[in-house]
């Protein structure tokens, strides 16, 4: 995947910043998903800016922060590499996607995140299931907001990988 960046100049111009290359993370504990982290802050934009990538350390976006990525979904038939030593794994999935795992709420990837999730399906369809049971297929082309809810993804086409845009926005949960 491609990332290209503007950014103004002290004498106003527009300019490209960046063009490069991004390669995805695989989390060892996320059974073959592939996640490309491409750009966020954990602060508001503030305009104009010279380009430089905003600190955005964790996966999820604080309060007023935000992230931009892509991630991948593999089809049914995947099989995931065993998992030898499972305390290496968590560490590595910590390394690569800072927080992801705390989200979590049980172990067949339920999770909730305190953002909104604004999502493209760009190709392929994964199925969204939420805590009440329900589910509904999203297809290429179809959006959803995804409101902070208790979630999971799965993708149950046996042979097409599931590619989403998201854009996480970070909220405030109220209790």
């Amino acid at each position: 995947m491609r990332l290209i960046v503007t950014g103004q100049r002290e004498d106003g111009l527009s300019v490209y910043v960046a063009d490069e290359k991004v390669e995805p993370v695989l989390p060892p504990t996320l059974g073959g998903n592939e996640i490309y982290r491409l750009w966020g802050s954990d602060e508001p934009p503030i305009l104009p800016t010279e380009g430089s990538r905003p600190d955005a350390p964790a996966y999820y976006a604080p309060a007023h922060g935000y992230r931009f990525s892509f991630f991948t979904i593999p089809s049914a038939a995947f099989e995931a590499e065993p998992i030898k030593d499972i305390d290496a794994a968590i560490a590595e999935t910590e390394r690569l996607t800072p927080g992801l795992s705390a989200a979590l709420t049980d172990h067949e990837g339920m999770h909730a995140t305190d953002t909104v999730d604004l999502l493209l399906v760009i190709s392929g369809e994964v199925h969204l299931e939420l805590d009440s049971g329900e589910v509904k297929v999203i297809k290429a082309g179809d959006c959803c907001v995804q409101n902070g809810t208790n979630h999971a993804w799965y993708n149950r086409h046996p042979t097409e990988p599931c590619v989403i845009c998201a854009i996480f926005i970070g909220a405030e949960r109220r209790p």
